[in-house]
């Protein structure tokens, strides 16, 4: 992950009501789906972090610029314009999984899901399980 400041913070928001505000419906309705695929793939509650990331987990990172903090393990935004799914490990031992899950883009960490009924949604619980075991270990990076 780049060396960024993480301005966000885990809350004491109600998670349920976060998802119930969610517009479109389409995307609330995705939001649920995922809210229950992150809780099986980490086995972690999920917690608000910030305004608007749902979080599972927690893990303490250290750049070599001698910046740190912490961050949630796995997480996921419903976003207007697509559902964002966090993978602070990034994307280079994803390649074949994401060759089969379907419509996506990426960024340095986030995976981009505009339609989350043309995803294979075992393969994303994998990916987050993988990715969340590898972040919450204390091993990584």
């Amino acid at each position: 992950m780049a060396d960024q400041p993480n301005k966000t913070q885990p809350t004491d928001a109600d998670v349920e009501a976060f998802i119930e505000q969610v517009e479109p419906a389409t995307r609330r309705e995705e939001a649920w789906t995922m809210l229950e695929l992150m809780k099986r793939a980490t086995g972690q509650p999920p917690v608000l972090w910030g305004p608007s990331i749902i979080g599972f987990g927690s893990y303490h990172y250290r750049y070599a610029s001698g910046r740190e903090g912490d961050a949630g393990a796995a997480g996921f935004s419903p976003r207007k314009a697509s559902t964002t799914v966090y993978f602070p490990d990034g994307f280079a031992d994803y390649g074949d999984d994401l060759a089969r899950l379907g419509p996506h883009s990426t960024s340095v960490s986030c995976l981009y899901l505009k339609k989350l009924d043309k995803v294979d949604l075992d393969v994303l619980e994998g990916m987050v399980r993988r990715s969340y075991q590898r972040v919450s270990s204390g091993t990584w990076p």
